[in-house]
Order: structure tokens, then C-alpha cells, then sequence
């Protein structure tokens, strides 16, 4: 049980960001929850479909009997994740678990990716997990039960044409995983990764929508002949959060389907 922690969840309006924050609350924890909306409110009274998702996020975590609130935040902006952060400690008073989730996609062969796409995701699924590490780490060493989670990718593990910023990207946060791991045993506090697969989300869904055959292909390839639930991915995260999961650190855990064996 993860009872009266407070858990810090980016990307967390949708997909496995809002799957982990709700298996959290279920078995006890708060949550802060970072999502960020690329395209201007055209007026405060019409919000922007991220805020809804996460205004649907709060509602669902309240009803577990927790604590819940959303921040708008680019995370791969230092001084704004600091401002953030900062705001979450004066709204909760503690942080015990990190789960840094928020990640985007810019798919494109390395002959015609761009600088500006390659930088994008660099900054948002790499960087944007340092400044939350970074600007909570102290709060992190303080809990009794301090946990940082991140969320890679296979991609990360094995490289994928068409993602070399994505590959790079989640290839970074296990150097970072790793890094922190030893930076931070000292005070208890473990550091992991999360390898998912083909997971079930609005990703996965377009591409089903898109080329039916080619989401076919992907599944056959999969041991277990199916796409991954978020909701399979938020049950490692709540374990590796958990007081049962305090002798594990530095590890990267695939969740796949069997995909990467």
C-alpha cells in the first residue's frame, strides 16, 4: 500500500501517465499530475482538451478518496518544471514517488528528421525527466520511501528506423536511471525504468486506424500475440513505488509481450 504518499505523475492526462496515476491513488497515494497543452486556451472559459482529460483524471483519483491536482507544465522547461515543483510542495507538503512519463513522438528517417524534431524530443522525454529529477530530488531524499520511475521504451533497448530521437531519447533515460540509481542508494531512495512494448494508446490506436495491416504485422510479432494495456504497465509502476519493492534499483524492466527476448 502506498497510503497518505504523495506521487508526482507527468504526461498524466492520458495513456499510461493516467493508468499509473490512478493505481496509485488506489492503493493509497496523492497525486500531482503535470500535463501540458501545446496550443493556446482561445478563452479562459473553454478549456483546452488536455485540461479536460486532466480535469477527468482528478475527478477519478478523488474518487478513491485521494488528493489530486493538475499542473499546466512544458517539462522540458527547467525554470517552469522548478516553478512546478515548487508549487506541488506547497500543495502537498511532500513528494515520495517520481514517475516521469510525459514523452512525445516525431517519427521520421534520419535522412529527413529535423533539428528542430530531434531537439523536441530530446528536450521533452529526456531533459523533462532530468528537471523533475533534478528539482525534486530533495524532496525525494527526505521521504522515508523515496521512488523515481521512468518510463522508456523497448525503443530505448533496441533501436527503431524511422526513431532516432525517440530511440536516443528513452536510450537516454536508462543512463539517467542508472545514474541516479547510485547517485541516491545512499538514502534509500530506488531508482527504476519501465520498458513498455506496443501499448494500447491513442498512438497505437491511430496507427490501427491508419494501416490495419501494419498494426497486424506489429502484433504478430509479439509473443503474445497482442497489444499491452496501460493498466499493465501501472501495475510495475505501483510495485516498484511499493515498500515490497525497496531492495530493487538501477533496473530496467521490459513490459512487452515478449517482443525484445
Amino acid at each position: 500500500m502506498l497510503t497518505d504518499r504523495t506521487a508526482v505523475v507527468t504526461g498524466a492526462s492520458r495513456g499510461i501517465g493516467r493508468a499509473i496515476a490512478l493505481h496509485l491513488a488506489r492503493e493509497g497515494a496523492d497525486a500531482a499530475l503535470i500535463y501540458f497543452a501545446a496550443a493556446k486556451q482561445v478563452s479562459p472559459e473553454q478549456l483546452s482538451p488536455e485540461q479536460v482529460a486532466a480535469e477527468k483524471v482528478i475527478a477519478e483519483v478523488t474518487s478513491y478518496g485521494r488528493r489530486a491536482k493538475a499542473y499546466l507544465c512544458d517539462v522540458a522547461d527547467f525554470a517552469w518544471a522548478r516553478d512546478t515543483c515548487g508549487q506541488i510542495m506547497e500543495d502537498f507538503g511532500r513528494v515520495d514517488i517520481l514517475i516521469n512519463n510525459a514523452g512525445i513522438v516525431r517519427d521520421s528517417l534520419i535522412l529527413k528528421m529535423s533539428e528542430a524534431d530531434y531537439d523536441a524530443v530530446l528536450d521533452t522525454n529526456l531533459k523533462g525527466a532530468f528537471n523533475f529529477s533534478r528539482h525534486l530530488s530533495r524532496a525525494l531524499l527526505k521521504s522515508p520511501a523515496g521512488r523515481i520511475i521512468n518510463i522508456s521504451s523497448v525503443s530505448g533497448l533496441t533501436g527503431n528506423p524511422g526513431q532516432a530521437n525517440y530511440s536516443a531519447s528513452k536510450a537516454g533515460l536508462i543512463g539517467l536511471t542508472k545514474t541516479l540509481a547510485k547517485e541516491l542508494a545512499s538514502r534509500r531512495v530506488t531508482v527504476n525504468a519501465i520498458a513498455p512494448g506496443l501499448i494500447a494508446t491513442d498512438m497505437t490506436a491511430n496507427l490501427e486506424k491508419s494501416d490495419q495491416n501494419a498494426a497486424e504485422a506489429l502484433k504478430a510479432g509479439i509473443p503474445l500475440k497482442r497489444i499491452g494495456q496501460p493498466e499493465e504497465v501501472a501495475a510495475l509502476a505501483a510495485f516498484l513505488a511499493s515498500d515490497a519493492a525497496a531492495y530493487i534499483t538501477g533496473e530496467v524492466i521490459r513490459v512487452d509481450g515478449g517482443m525484445c527476448i
